[in-house]
């Protein structure tokens, strides 16, 4: 049997199971150029089939206003009378009274702006309680932008507007990113988990992640999509989503799982790209570590004085059709061990006279202040990266991911 704070674990996953797979597959339209007819009807069908929303109405602008979703709602909407009415909301904003006839018949609008433009209003109601309708608006705005942006893209193609089309893709890539990291790290009695990550650009290919797997057991893994830019970011959140989706069903063992892996990525990129990736499977009741690094950065476990560098595994994901060889590692890990994952930008930052703050320093500096909670010695890594770099700008994506097992 589940307790209260297992089963609302479990509805968080599952929550989070729907978006990932939601944004998977609207992504997915949209890097295969699907017509914008059927990026509407892939966008009906999330809000209505699988996050419960029984009526909506989606209003976009394209050089005037235009009504291409309207599910349970039979009034005729004047598009005429758009701006005058609807301009004024700038944030998700639930109304509880209108004098306008349209609005009369919601519960919710959530805008879509850019650059002080709207490009699209989603009109809301719902038989949904109020604790999952609250869950989800922030996410409807999200899946909002980027169709509202993608659609924005094709318009904007056909005029040739090339930069501000750039401009929008990275909208969309920067969206999608905010989905991949989970929001809610533990820190409690077992152990205490932080994160920290600087995108170099507006979007960035680094990824970490945490999958309570129930019973003390959790998946733990950090990666690092060769490349930069919106492929990069699109490769980066089908290769997570596919993570979660495989964990849902059921366990896998090391060889089989970076096997599959590596067969999505290869299908994905087409070898044009490669992901170096790193994931663990701890059991906090046996403290013990399963682990395969895939050609990642070597994370580390401390404890005390003593190192120890998780270096066992294969070569990065994509890299090749078949991984020639896999190597699952093994530890042990003692009361009070801290265990730190990162990416290259954090090591391979360099300072004024072109030398890398490396691995030894980060070492180091987390010797120093392991003591502390995770959070304060991340933001004192971060600190001591600011001190390194000086005048100069971060060149790539940077994560570190903190762990300390009590």
């Amino acid at each position: 049997m589940y307790t209260t704070r297992e089963q609302d674990l479990v509805y968080q996953n599952e929550v989070k199971e729907i978006k990932l797979l939601s944004l998977l597959e609207i992504t997915n339209a949209i890097n295969e150029n699907a017509p914008v007819e059927h990026l509407m009807k892939i966008f009906t069908f999330i809000l209505k089939e699988q996050l419960g929303f029984s009526k909506f109405v989606l209003l976009m602008n394209q050089n005037e206003w235009e009504n291409p979703v309207k599910i349970g709602y039979k009034g005729k909407i004047d598009l005429k009378l758009i701006d005058k009415e609807f301009n004024r909301f700038k944030e998700i904003t639930i109304i509880e009274s209108s004098k306008s006839k349209v609005l009369h018949q919601f519960q919710v609008i959530i805008p879509v702006f850019h650059s002080e433009k709207p490009l699209a209003f989603l009109l809301l109601a719902s038989n949904l309680d109020s604790e999952n309708e609250t869950s989800y608006f922030s996410f409807v705005q999200t899946l909002t932008n980027i169709i509202a942006v993608a659609v924005e893209n094709n318009r904007l193609g056909a005029q040739h507007i090339i930069k501000e089309r750039i401009s929008k893709e990275l909208e969309v890539a920067s969206e999608m990113q905010k989905l991949l990291f989970p929001s809610d790290l533990p820190s409690n009695r077992k152990m205490d988990i932080s994160a920290k990550y600087i995108p170099r650009h507006a979007i960035g290919g680094d990824y970490y992640d945490f999958i309570p797997l129930g019973d003390d057991e959790y998946i733990i893994c950090i990666a690092d999509v060769s490349g930069k830019g919106v492929t990069a970011a699109l490769l980066m959140a089908n290769f997570q989503a596919t993570i979660r989706t495989l964990f849902k069903y059921q366990r896998f063992e090391m060889p089989f799982l970076l096997e599959e892996l590596n067969k999505k990525v290869m299908r994905s990129a087409k070898g044009e790209k490669f992901i170096t990736f790193f994931i663990s499977h701890y059991n906090a009741f046996t403290r013990k570590m399963q682990y395969v690094n895939a050609g990642h950065n070597h994370p580390f476990i401390l404890n005390g004085r003593k190192v120890s560098m998780l270096d066992k595994g294969c070569i990065g994901l994509g890299m090749l059709d078949e991984i020639p060889n896999i190597e699952v590692g093994s530890v042990q890990l003692s009361p009070n061990s801290t265990f730190i994952l990162y990416t290259d930008g954090l090591v391979e930052l360099e300072n004024n006279e072109g030398e890398f703050f490396g691995v030894e320093q980060l070492i180091k500096t987390a010797q120093s202040y392991t003591a502390l909670k995770m959070e304060d010695m991340n933001n004192i890594v971060f600190s001591k990266l600011d001190d390194w770099r000086e005048d100069l700008n971060f060149v790539d994506d940077t994560a570190i991911f903190s762990c300390k097992f009590f």
